[in-house]
């Protein structure tokens, strides 16, 4: 691994493996959207933080139109 990697801090990430998105176009597994998929390694780290502290809402609202 080359030093700039080695020095490269680790993204935070709500992905559980669980990639399959829902009609809604929200993934079941982490529950972002598909473009908050796409994007996230280009968000800087507040607005993952942002999206972070929303999936909990987000799963609730999923399961509850369950």
């Amino acid at each position: 691994m080359s030093d700039a990697a080695k020095a490269l801090e680790p993204v935070e990430s709500p992905c559980t493996g669980v990639c399959r998105l829902d009609e809604s176009g929200r993934c079941v597994g982490c529950f972002r959207s598909a473009r908050e998929i796409g994007d996230w390694l280009c968000y800087d780290p507040a607005r993952r933080r942002e999206i972070m502290q929303a999936l909990p809402a987000r799963a609730g609202s999923l399961f509850e139109s369950e």
